[in-house]
């Protein structure tokens, strides 16, 4: 079976644990500039290429600032993200602005930002031009319906889905956005999840390819860039297969030139959303053993809980533990890792064969970098923790400090209620 590895060493845990205490959420600097740098290298055959990476996966202007050195975009869902994005510099072009139930306001932050601005839904049309007007770069949202099959395995279900426009709605939405004064149209879809095959970007980019053609051809308007959002998935398990990029890149090329060049489109560019892929490998969270537990079950209680990481609670999604400075030891004790909420889904893992864990050990949960820290909490009033980055140099860094009392009570400032 495939390992998975620890970026931070027992020692260097307990060097951070001194200044910054656990638990914490920690990237690797390193990890996420090469990652960034292959999927460039994947799709470099591709002239117009950018990765906009989904900053609801690691809204950290930290994290942000390594991406951009990196030539990646940002792609936001929310007026919030496209602050945090303009504070990083991210303007024009580099902006790839994507939302559903979409407010005036919003749009008209994305578009005095200069960003690309991608429509959910037909009706959104009056509220662009109502907020901002129609800009002359826009892209439109398809949802293709019925089930997502890969090979002979149902992989998504885009039928349940809100989000994007029948194709009928986005060819319309074309025409009335070209009558409008659109000239650069470009188009958007997701149809799964965290996939883990190397077939999956290919295949939708073949529908999406084959969309942009009929666009050509019925109704006269050229596709300038086709954007195939995320979906590209991480192996959570050790025994799961692991994506490839440029085996990846190369399938989408081959679809490209099969489809696109031959109906005059050979020009496009290709977008990509990688939330998931650039971030989840390169993050981690630290958090400590700081009781057990002996009753119709073998517990480590843990200083982090579901508010840190909500996946495993929310989704039952697994997350691979290691014990730090006991990477060889054997995993002979079976255990439930689990946080203090008044919650019995407080769980990181549930019958996991693990090393005997004593007081004090440092649990390395792996692949939290995205959807990791972004999607915590203040149940029973738990403080989100701090965030730490590797750096290439070997060094570590506080990238945001650990919430404090003060922050959670901020919100009745306007009160006569003391809460020191």
């Amino acid at each position: 079976m495939a390992e998975k590895i620890a970026f931070i060493t027992r020692k260097q845990a307990e060097e951070i644990d001194a200044l910054i205490p656990t638990p914490f959420h920690i990237y690797n600097e390193d990890g996420i500039r090469k990652t960034a740098r292959d999927l460039q290298d994947a799709f470099s055959w591709n002239r117009g290429y950018k990765e906009y990476f989904a900053v609801k996966a690691t809204p950290n202007p930290f994290i942000l600032k390594i991406l951009q050195e990196e030539g990646c975009g940002v792609d936001c869902s929310s007026e919030t993200e496209l602050v945090l994005s303009r504070a990083c510099g991210f303007k024009g072009k580099n902006v790839m602005f994507s939302s559903n139930e979409t407010l005036e306001e919003e749009f008209a932050m994305a578009d005095g930002l200069g960003g690309i601005i991608n429509l959910d839904d037909i009706t959104l049309i009056e509220t662009l031009e109502k907020a901002c007007g129609i800009p002359e770069t826009i892209c439109c949202r398809y949802n293709p319906g019925g089930e997502f099959i890969l090979g002979n395995t149902i992989m998504d279900h885009p039928k349940d889905a809100k989000y994007g426009m029948t194709r009928e709605q986005l060819m319309k939405a074309f025409r009335i956005l070209r009558e409008k004064g659109a000239k650069q149209f470009g188009i958007h879809s997701f149809l799964a999840s965290n996939t883990l095959s190397n077939e999956y970007y290919p295949h939708l980019a073949e529908i999406l390819f084959r969309l942009a053609a009929d666009v050509s051809s019925e109704t006269g308007i050229k596709v300038s860039f086709v954007n195939l959002s995320g979906g590209v998935g991480v192996d959570y398990r050790p025994e799961d297969p692991k994506n490839d990029i440029r085996v990846i890149g190369e399938g989408v090329r081959k679809a490209f030139e099969s489809i696109l060049v031959p109906a005059g489109l050979g020009d496009a560019a290709i977008f990509t959303e990688l939330g998931r892929y650039m971030l989840a490998s390169n993050g981690a969270l630290v958090t400590k053993a700081i009781h057990e537990k002996h009753t119709y079950k073998e517990y480590i209680g843990v200083d982090a809980c579901a508010c840190n990481l909500m996946r495993p609670a929310m989704y039952g999604a697994y997350h691979h533990i290691t014990v730090l400075g006991k990477e060889k030891a054997e995993c002979d004790h079976m255990y439930d890792v689990v946080g203090s909420l008044c919650e019995n889904n407080d769980k990181f893992a549930i019958d996991r064969m693990l090393p005997r864990i004593n007081r004090g050990d440092y649990l390395f949960i792996h692949d939290t970098g995205a959807h990791g820290f972004s999607m915590g909490y203040n149940y029973n009033g738990k403080l989100r923790s701090a965030e730490v980055l590797l750096c290439s140099d070997g060094t570590f860094k506080m990238i945001r400090r650990a919430e404090t009392m003060e922050d959670y009570f901020r919100t009745f400032d306007f009160t006569d209620f003391q809460f020191k």
